[in-house]
């Protein structure tokens, strides 16, 4: 599996990200009936649940990061990252998991 990086945007909408660490787990889930984005992805923690979302605009999509849609195909329903660095606003992530059987 080729290293896939991305972007958590749309923290402060849930719990901000003053608790992210780098290291951190993180799981994907691909939200196919997004009122608002057909290749939305969202992030959650465990024992947190919901933290934001895979970034899918180039307004907030940082650094050599992947948007949702170009992850979307490249990813199963479900996927693991790890975070390796937080950000304003936001954290960068790596794949570690891909969720594709």
């Amino acid at each position: 599996m080729k290293d896939m990086y991305f972007t958590i945007t749309g923290c402060n909408h849930y719990l901000g990200n003053e608790f992210m660490e780098k290291g951190m787990k993180v799981k994907l889930k691909k939200e196919p009936d997004n009122e608002f984005d057909s290749e939305a992805i969202m992030v959650q923690i465990k024992g947190i649940g919901k933290c934001g979302y895979v970034a899918n605009s180039p307004f907030t999509v940082k650094g050599e990061s992947s948007s949702a849609g170009r992850l979307y195909d490249r990813i199963g329903k479900t996927a693991k990252g790890k975070i390796i660095a937080v950000i304003d606003g936001g954290a960068i992530c790596k794949i570690v998991e891909d969720g594709i059987k």
